[in-house]
């Protein structure tokens, strides 16, 4: 994760979009099937400008620290597209993204975009639960020849099971945020009362079962 004041900022600002709610009383229910007291969409921060550019210039910050060897920007689609765009565009790097699979018709493409053999990339996407569906558009990249340098995200979850693949994928992360800095900023700024932050920990410790 990147600064803690970022990832504050970063955090208040996905709270006063409800991009995250957070539920810990009357939990979501996550397609995977778990329950959860929270939801994120951090594609609703496009619909406000100033938090749009202010997302945009903190990811391409990560990137021109954390990956400066990085020649292309690819997003994971769907909800990495417009992020990626936005960010290759303030980079001035060429931009492509990556389908969850190849298209049934046309060309059959599953990477959409001039990618070039041997090309640096970053991939970028706006949320990190478990990393399978990141980590298989990062497959998919280096398949086609070119070379996955690392990812950037909006904001994990910060699951051992998202970091394990990550590690043993040999692929660097790096977020603007996360879990943690997320309940302290809804703690700070009254979207939560104390006594929530018990309940809010203990989902964290282990989502697949918690309220089963």
């Amino acid at each position: 994760m990147e600064s803690t004041n970022t990832a504050h900022q970063v955090a208040s600002f996905l709270l006063e979009t409800e991009a995250v709610k957070l539920r810990p009383e009357q939990p979501f229910k996550w397609s995977s099937g778990w329950n959860s007291p929270i939801y994120c969409d951090n594609r609703v921060t496009l619909s406000f400008p100033y938090i749009r550019s202010y997302i945009k210039q903190q990811l391409a910050e990560l990137i021109r620290q954390q990956y400066p060897e990085a020649e292309a920007i690819a997003g994971v689609a769907t909800a990495g597209i417009a992020q990626g765009a936005l960010v290759a565009d303030c980079l001035e790097m060429p931009f492509l993204y990556v389908r969850p699979e190849p298209k049934k018709h046309g060309m059959g493409n599953q990477i959409e975009g001039r990618l070039l053999e041997g090309q640096k990339v970053v991939l970028v996407e706006d949320l990190i639960s478990t990393g399978g569906s990141s980590l298989k558009a990062a497959e998919a990249v280096k398949a086609a020849g070119a070379e996955v340098v690392g990812m950037a995200a909006i904001f994990t979850y910060g699951f051992a099971v998202a970091e394990d693949n990550f590690r043993k994928a040999g692929i660097p992360l790096h977020c603007l945020s996360d879990y943690n800095a997320l309940t302290q900023a809804a703690l700070a700024n009254g979207y939560i009362p104390a006594s929530a932050m018990d309940t809010l920990a203990e989902w964290r410790k282990s989502p697949e079962t918690w309220g089963a």
